[in-house]
């Protein structure tokens, strides 16, 4: 099963996501792509999510290389988030055709949450529309290979069909 949860900013898509994979079963493993750095908030956000998680869940800090993750992991996983990790990536070019292969070869099951962020402002820089158009096209493609995609607003999700 690979199910892909999407929402913008603080709209409660990490918390569908995780009860989601709750749901899917153990063993679970939560892959984390993103990093504080110098951010205090950052840092809170994410400490944030931490404290949301189960004790049983297993936390992996992402490689650059996602998709070889995903193939060496058992159980479910849970990947937070495709933005942060593409937003990783040099000159944003993240092997989405890679991940989508990967998470369609897994056993297990693969629950995607990413950032909706084509309802947002337009961004006014070049690296902001890059960033937006890599996003974009890394939730198309994994919503094309999944067996469910959500979208979170105001902590309400919608299916999306197919």
């Amino acid at each position: 099963m690979i199910v892909v949860v999407l929402g913008g900013t603080r709209s409660g898509k990490s918390e569908v996501a995780e009860r989601i994979a709750a749901d899917l079963g153990a063993p679970v493993t939560y892959v984390a792509t993103a990093v504080a750095g110098d951010d205090p908030d950052f840092a809170a956000r994410i400490a944030a999510h931490k404290a949301r998680r189960p004790d049983a869940w297993a936390t992996v800090e992402a490689p650059p290389d996602l998709p070889v993750l995903l193939r060496e992991l058992d159980g479910t996983v849970l990947v937070e988030s495709t933005g942060t990790w593409i937003a990783a990536q040099p000159d944003l070019a993240g092997d989405v055709e890679g991940l989508c292969r990967a998470a369609q070869a897994r056993r297990g099951d693969t629950v995607f949450v990413g950032e909706e962020v084509g309802l947002s402002v337009h961004p006014p820089t070049e690296i902001g529309r890059r960033f937006v158009d890599a996003v974009g096209s890394c939730n198309r493609s994994l919503a094309d290979v999944a067996d469910r995609v959500l979208l979170v607003v105001a902590g309400r999700s919608i299916e999306l069909d197919g």
